[in-house]
Order: C-alpha cells, then sequence, then structure tokens
C-alpha cells in the first residue's frame, strides 16, 4: 500500500513501505511538524488582483503554509487577499506588515466559507482558525492581537495605579497622575473629600447665619454669636488699621473717614482731674500762632490716596504744628512716622482762655473811659 499525506503535508507511510527510508521520511516529518508548531514564514502579498496563494508541499518544508508563524509583507496599493489551501485544519500568527492603508482579507482558496480581514491601517496580530471542512474551508478569528493590548499586558498591576492613554500607547499612572492626566487635579480641577467641607455641606443655609469653627467643627451661627465668636460684641475691644463710614477706608493706619458728622465726647468730669490751673498768657501764646492757608506736598496727598475732592484736597487751611508745640504742647502728638498732628479740639481752651482775658482788658478800658 503505498503512502499517503495529511491535510498539512506530513507523509503518513503504510505498513512494509519505504524500506530503507523510514530515518529519512521520518526526520522530514518531523521537521515538518516543528515547522507547523513554531515556524515563522515572511510571506510578500502580490500587489495585484491575483490573490497571494500560500501553499501545502507534501512531505517538503516548501510550502508558505507549513508554518505556525506567518507575517505578511510587501507594499500594496489596494485591497488584497491572502487565501490558504483547501480541506486545511490549523490555526496560525498573522502579523501584517504591508505598507500602505489597504485592506487585507484571508480566506481559503476556494469556497464560501468565513473569512478574517486586516482592516484598512490595521497592522497588528491575529490568531485564525481554518476549520478543515471540505470544499468550504471556513477561516475564523480567535483573538485580536495588537500593539495596544500587548502594552497594557505588560503593565505592573502597581496597587493604584490606573492605565492612561499618553497619545501613542498605554502606560500605568498613580492615582495623584492620573487625575492630572484626566484633568481632574485636587487642589485645581476638583476638591478631595474633606470632613470640614462635609461639616459645611450639611449646614442649614439659614438667612444672616455664619460659618463659624467651634474648635472641631464648623458650625452655623447667627450674626450675634457670631460677632462674639470673633470677639466683635459689646465689651471687646476692636482694632482696624483704617476705617469707613459710608465710605472705603482709606487703607491708611489710623485714619478715620465719614460721610456724615461725626459726633464724639471726651471724658472732663473734675473728679476725674488733677492739678487744674488756668492757661497763663493765653493772649501771648495765641499771638504766637498763625492761622495758614497751604497746600499739600503731592507725596502725602498720594499717600492717602490721591485728591479727591472730599477727603484729601490740595488746597487747605490749619495751623502749624511746631508752632502749637512752643506754647501748647499737649495739643500736639507725634505720629510713629515722625510726622506732628495737631488736636485742634485742644484749641478751643486756649480760645476760651483768651477771649476772657480780652474780656477783662475792655473792661477795665470801659470803666477808665467812663
Amino acid at each position: 500500500m503505498a503512502s499517503t499525506f495529511s491535510d498539512l503535508g506530513i507523509e503518513l507511510m503504510a505498513t512494509g513501505e519505504n524500506a530503507g527510508t523510514w530515518g529519512t521520511k521520518t526526520n522530514a516529518n518531523l521537521n515538518l511538524i516543528e515547522q507547523l508548531t513554531g515556524g515563522y514564514n515572511s510571506q510578500a502579498v502580490t500587489d495585484s488582483g491575483t490573490p497571494t496563494a500560500l501553499t501545502i508541499a507534501d512531505g517538503a518544508l516548501t510550502g508558505t503554509a507549513q508554518q505556525r508563524v506567518i507575517e505578511l509583507t510587501g507594499s500594496i496599493s489596494g485591497s488584497r487577499v491572502v487565501t490558504f489551501p483547501v480541506n486545511t485544519e490549523n490555526f496560525y500568527f498573522i502579523k501584517n506588515s504591508t505598507s500602505g492603508a489597504q485592506t487585507v482579507q484571508l480566506k481559503a482558496a476556494s469556497g464560501s466559507g468565513a473569512t478574517v480581514t486586516f482592516a484598512t491601517g490595521d497592522k497588528g496580530w491575529k490568531i485564525i482558525y481554518l476549520d478543515g471542512v471540505a470544499t468550504n474551508t471556513g477561516v475564523y478569528e480567535i483573538e485580536a492581537v495588537n500593539a495596544a493590548l500587548s502594552a497594557i499586558g505588560a503593565l505592573t498591576p502597581t496597587d493604584s495605579n490606573i492605565i492612561v492613554g499618553n497619545g501613542s500607547t498605554w502606560i500605568a499612572e498613580s492615582g495623584s497622575t492620573a487625575r492630572t492626566s484626566l484633568g481632574v487635579a485636587i487642589g485645581s480641577d476638583v476638591q478631595a473629600y474633606d470632613a470640614q467641607l462635609a461639616d459645611i455641606a450639611g449646614l442649614a443655609v439659614t438667612n444672616g447665619n455664619f460659618i463659624v469653627g467651634d474648635g472641631s467643627n464648623f458650625v452655623a451661627e447667627s450674626g450675634a454669636t457670631a460677632r462674639a465668636s470673633l470677639s466683635l460684641d459689646t465689651g471687646n475691644d476692636v482694632q482696624f488699621d483704617s476705617f469707613g463710614v459710608g465710605t472705603a477706608a482709606s487703607g491708611t493706619t489710623g485714619e478715620i473717614r465719614a460721610t456724615n458728622d461725626v459726633t464724639a465726647f471726651y471724658s472732663s468730669d473734675v473728679a476725674l482731674k488733677e492739678n487744674i490751673i488756668n492757661i497763663p498768657d493765653p493772649l501771648e501764646s495765641l499771638k504766637k500762632l498763625n492761622g495758614v492757608l497751604f497746600d499739600w506736598k503731592k507725596e502725602y496727598i498720594d499717600q492717602r490716596g490721591g485728591e479727591d475732592g472730599y477727603f484729601v484736597r490740595k488746597k487747605d487751611v490749619g495751623v502749624i504744628a511746631q508752632e502749637v508745640e512752643k506754647v501748647l504742647p499737649e495739643a500736639v502728638a507725634e505720629r510713629p512716622d515722625g510726622i506732628k498732628a495737631v488736636k485742634y479740639d485742644r484749641l478751643t481752651c486756649l480760645l476760651i482762655e483768651a477771649v476772657k482775658k480780652l474780656s477783662a482788658q475792655v473792661e477795665v478800658l470801659s470803666k477808665k473811659e467812663s
């Protein structure tokens, strides 16, 4: 009985046949099996309308479909077809390395069995299975293998890492880095959960309430209670650098501005005073003072926020602090920056005594004339 061949080209020797050549033929079969299980073939795809036919050679290693791995190469200008022999049952690893953005279809050489196609631009891998159905062999894709999946498979599964695309492949990023990549960085794009924020979110939005920390949590307090929490209630000292009433504060330390009358009282009870004497020589002291018209210097006007025609004017009227200091030093104060200021209300006392002095002199003159 003569030898036969399998669908994959392996010689099946009959009993008593090929005397003296069994070793050679067995080695040939083993070589075929080796190629079928792990061999590689680089197959150029014909750039024409004619399909590129892969072949099985009986008892030889010359077939182009007798390797496990087949890489399709060549430059193609249109959709092309690669065929496998009918009646073949096997599986293959196929790599599409053709150049050009074209489809490549894998099918049996004849019949209407199933086919597998590399889509336009798909330069990845496919694992296919030929079912060996006589005259109508089908080609089926077992698994699509591509670079993207390979990249993911190669990543180290570090705890809390996230897989993120970087524009060309997949990479593993820490949670913090991934949040930035996704545009949800904590502190700039989104706010992380926080117990204190949860406290605030749970507070009732009551009209007039303020959110105040109580030492452990945030609580909602009425205006009166919040003022007490901030030490702004009655009985507490409050300090401001500058203060505005009916207008914005100037920003100049120690300055108060108001758009209406300011009513103030000074303590003046005799019970609070001692060593009380009348101002001596009030007329002589007053004669040493000058009421002057003047212009404020530009640097001082700029320091106070610029001329506004209301609180700050270039032209003004007043006295000279240094002159007042010589006759009534109690009416002059020196600020921390060394600039002298006059307590204009204190000059009233000097005027009172001067008027009294003048009145006495007038009375004396009146008596002489009479």
